[in-house]
């Protein structure tokens, strides 16, 4: 569904991705895994193409979309919630759900609210309350819902679990694995190793701009390097 072909991305001089390879089969979780700065966040912004890739090609579903604009791979099928939720602090929940729905034509807006509502039923609950005053949890519940309204079939997950209480942390992988189930492909990245290995079907770690190892997140957490180095030691 979403190939990532030697994908070199840069920040002025500074070069951020250095060649990376990626693969995302139709009805897959992968994950991307590594430590703060090593451009996991970079790599799904320049799925959206911001940055865009200086060489190599992101392909969905066999069209290269390097340089297509992002409005435009939003209605291809891509929605992306980003690192740090950005959700409309002054709109409701409501009109934040609104706002996701705007690559679509509308026609569906009543069902994909209820979908989301049926995930999120604390959204529900807090349809009328502004976004900004929300807790953390339910800002993310609130960004994932927003993406999921574009319908999309590959969803951009950009640290979910950030800053969120163990517990809260716990309902946000069993949603995703959820909306999973529904048929939606989920690229996640995510700095809770643990967490995310154990969801995920196939997993990739990235050090520096590169990737260096990949295999099935059963694999990935036996591993006894990746144990040592992202899940504190193996305990």
């Amino acid at each position: 569904m979403l190939k990532i072909e030697g994908v070199h991305t840069f920040y002025g001089k500074i070069e951020a991705l250095k060649g990376v390879d990626v693969n995302i089969n139709a009805g897959e979780i992968v994950t991307l895994i590594g430590a703060n700065g090593a451009g996991k966040s970079t790599l799904l912004m320049t799925v959206f193409g911001k940055p865009q890739a200086r060489s190599g090609r992101v392909l969905f579903e066999g069209q290269d979309i390097t340089r297509v604009p992002a409005h435009e791979i939003v209605r291809l099928g891509i929605a992306q919630s980003p690192e740090g939720r950005r959700i409309f602090a002054r709109m409701t929940v409501y009109e934040n759900l609104q706002m996701g729905c705007l690559p679509t034509d509308g026609s569906h807006f009543e069902d994909d609210v209820r979908m989301v509502f049926d995930l999120f039923p604390r959204l529900e609950e807090r349809r009328n309350q502004r976004g900004g005053t929300l807790s953390g949890g339910e800002q993310q519940m609130l960004a994932i819902g927003r993406a999921l309204m574009s319908r999309p079939r590959l969803l951009l997950l950009d640290e979910p679990s950030l800053g969120l209480a163990p517990l809260v942390v716990r309902q946000i992988f069993e949603i995703i694995k959820k909306i999973n189930e529904a048929g939606v492909t989920v690229f996640l990245v995510e700095q809770n190793a643990f967490h995310a290995l154990k969801l995920a079907h196939r997993g990739y770690v990235m050090v520096n701009g590169n990737i260096t190892l990949s295999g099935t997140g059963r694999e990935l957490l036996d591993n006894p390097e990746i144990r040592a180095a992202y899940l504190e030691g193996g305990h």
